[in-house]
């Protein structure tokens, strides 16, 4: 059953930013998550600890979570923030709605969606300055979780005359140990994305959560998307502390970098004010 999903078109002014073109054949893995300290203009980079990718954030930043389709076909990410659906905030769910990108697109997603022309920022929050801590939801802080659905390819054959004389087959009967399969790999996929974290990381109190901060303008308009399948076809989640508590968990960390700064034909994209008299 189709049903209609938020289309991400963050298209600032002219700034539509294309993800590089992927490698043929493209990877596996369709999508590629990061998170952006948009303070800073820097892609955070990811850690291995714990069995887990982490990335260490600064309170009081604004950050993004920064989506590269890299296969040729639309799909669907359903995203997570602290365990919460970062479109209608519920409890976040796998078969929930989600932001689809077309082939080859990159988009930021800045925040919490109000509207669609509207986001409350994502900031590196205290845990108990959360949105998930303010609406008693506190289970999930310090995860970024996404599910990517590829899209149902529906091949229609050009219609043909009847056959005579041809009696037709009986219609098989419905498959059911598949389909309580494909249920039951679709609610492991679930619990999954909800699982709690290990014990040596519950012993690690966070110290970081995601706020609900200011407002800013981000368009999002609906569009209709098919799943392929009930099971995601990727489940990737990124969980994010501060440099401290990542320093206590043995992770060596980089001395923060901006993005590269190179060359630009046309460096003013705004127009300067006039010299002061």
């Amino acid at each position: 059953m189709k049903r209609l999903l938020p289309l991400l078109l963050i298209l600032p002014l002219a700034g539509f930013r294309p993800a590089p073109p992927p490698s043929a054949p493209y990877p596996q893995q369709p999508v590629r998550m990061v998170l952006v300290d948009r303070d800073r203009d820097t892609e955070l980079r990811s850690y291995a600890a714990d069995g887990q990718r982490w990335v260490a954030g600064e309170r009081g930043h604004r950050y993004a979570v920064r989506l590269y389709n890299d296969s040729p076909r639309r799909v669907l990410v359903v995203l997570s923030v602290d365990g919460i659906n970062a479109i209608s905030g519920e409890d976040a769910d796998p078969s929930q709605t989600g932001y689809v990108l077309n082939p080859g697109q990159s988009a930021d997603i800045t925040g919490w969606r109000k509207s669609q022309d509207e986001v409350a920022q994502f900031v590196f929050s205290s845990p108990g300055g959360s949105y998930a801590s303010r609406t008693g939801r506190p289970d999930n802080i310090g995860v970024v979780g996404m599910a990517v659905f590829e899209e149902a390819y529906r091949w229609r054959p050009s219609p043909r005359p009847p056959l005579r004389h041809v009696p037709l087959p009986a219609p098989a009967a419905p498959a059911a140990p598949a389909a309580a399969a494909e249920s039951a790999a679709a609610d492991a996929t679930a619990s999954r994305m909800e699982r709690s974290t290990s014990s040596k990381a519950r012993s690690q109190a966070p110290a970081l959560g995601t706020g609900h901060g200011e407002r800013e303008y981000s368009q999002a308009r609906d569009t209709q998307f098919e799943r392929a399948s009930r099971t995601p076809a990727q489940v990737v989640q990124l969980r994010y502390d501060s440099a401290r508590n990542l320093r206590a968990r043995g992770i060596r960390l980089d001395a923060p970098s901006r993005l590269p700064q190179e060359p630009q034909a046309f460096p003013n994209r705004y127009v300067p004010d006039p010299p002061t008299r």
